[in-house]
């Protein structure tokens, strides 16, 4: 009896083993399965290619948009929480500002905003912006002229009180300094401002990808993406095109303003477009991100015999002497090989390649390569430069 008490008991020992296995396997199974979806479902981020100014992090029912480096200098940033309607609000920081989406209306305050809400349809949300004669979209035209956009005024004397009256789900803005200035004022009045740091990027794909940053507000991520493809595919199909040239024209760009000559960096935005346009400009060796101011002489001494001149807002040779007759020194204004960036108006007398440049790289590119090698574009027809008359 004894043994078979004994042999009872490791029976029900065994048993109560195996169920404890068991258990213990299908919880570990269960437990490493759930956090490897929650890995994948609930932390993911949104790939951002070229772009060094924010990041994106989605979770279930949120998005966290980091704008890394919103004006020249900046050690710090600004982090934006993106919460569907309806939807509970996750624990964020104090400086976090939570946004609804998508948003029902927006202000801009620069015109490169403007080519985002237009190629994601998203126009009709535009209620405001500062001084609308410099907006150059015919879709955001219409909507001004029919008085659904109010004018704002200056930019950094815009009318708070007519802004407050809009009440706009945005504000989508820029700044140069840690200082905010007017917008720090309309945050203070209780409306979320979204800082845009596009101007800041370096590289012109870069430049053009915030319209990924733009469509998270407004639920467009999918349209975006497809955009943006179809712009980086153009733009890096005519670099490759030109990138064995073995002619490359000198380039000279910018004019006097002042006491001194201004003109990009070599390493500035404009720089980087006539290089991969396999163009020669003659301060490409130049480590500066932004802008040069160089003497008349120093210009002079060492752009004097250039093939090509970039100017902006002449568009006459007339024009140019008018405004400095040592203008007509130069090469190109002997050749007339001076082209300008003002092909393209708005019907207020805006500059579309000031609205629409940053982000069409690929149209300015194909510009710069019909310019300096117009054999490998024949059927290229210029749309944001000209040829000076």
């Amino acid at each position: 009896m004894k043994f078979l008490r004994k042999d009872n008991e490791a029976v029900l020992h065994v048993k109560h083993r195996n169920f404890f296995f068991c258990f213990f396997f299908f919880f570990i199974v269960f437990f490493f399965s759930h956090c490897s979806k929650q890995k994948t479902e609930i932390i993911k981020t949104t790939p951002v290619k070229y772009a060094k100014g924010f990041s994106v992090r989605n979770d279930d029912n949120a998005t966290w948009v980091t704008v890394t480096y919103p004006y020249q200098g900046a050690t710090s940033g600004y982090t934006y929480l993106l919460v569907h309607k309806n939807e509970p609000i996750p624990d964020h920081a104090a400086d976090v500002q939570v946004v609804e989406v998508p948003v029902e209306t927006i202000v801009c305050t620069s015109t490169t905003h403007i080519p985002h809400l237009d190629y994601l349809g998203v126009t009709d949300k535009l209620v405001g912006f500062p001084s609308t004669d410099y907006i150059s979209s015919e879709t955001a035209r219409k909507r001004i002229d029919a008085g659904l956009v109010k004018d704002l005024g200056i930019d950094k004397g815009m009318n708070l009180e007519l802004l407050y009256t809009l009440k706009p789900s945005i504000v989508m803005g820029y700044t140069m300094t840690a200082d905010l200035g007017q917008l720090k004022k309309v945050q203070e009045m209780g409306i979320p401002v979204v800082l845009n740091g596009e101007y800041l990027e370096r590289d012109p794909l870069g430049r053009a990808e915030w319209i990924k940053f733009t469509s998270l507000f407004f639920g467009k991520e999918k349209a975006a993406d497809s955009i943006f493809a179809m712009i980086e595919k153009e733009y890096n199909t005519t670099r490759d095109l030109v990138a064995n040239a073995q002619q490359k024209p000198s380039v000279l760009c910018g004019t006097v303003y002042g006491d001194a000559w201004f003109m990009p960096g070599g390493e500035n935005y404009a720089a980087k477009l006539l290089k991969d346009a396999s163009n020669n400009y003659l301060w490409a060796s130049d480590t500066t991100h932004g802008w040069l101011e160089i003497s008349f002489e120093a210009v002079y001494s060492k752009a004097k015999d250039a093939d090509l001149w970039i100017v902006g807002s002449f568009d006459t040779f007339e024009q140019l002497k008018a405004a400095d007759q040592r203008y007509s020194l130069f090469k190109p204004f002997e050749t007339k090989q001076i082209y300008n960036y003002n092909a393209r108006k708005g019907a207020k007398g805006g500059n579309d390649f000031l609205e629409l440049g940053y982000m069409r790289p690929d149209l300015i590119l194909k510009d710069l390569v019909k310019i300096g090698h117009p054999e490998l574009l024949p059927d290229h027809q210029l749309y944001f430069h000209s040829k000076l008359n």
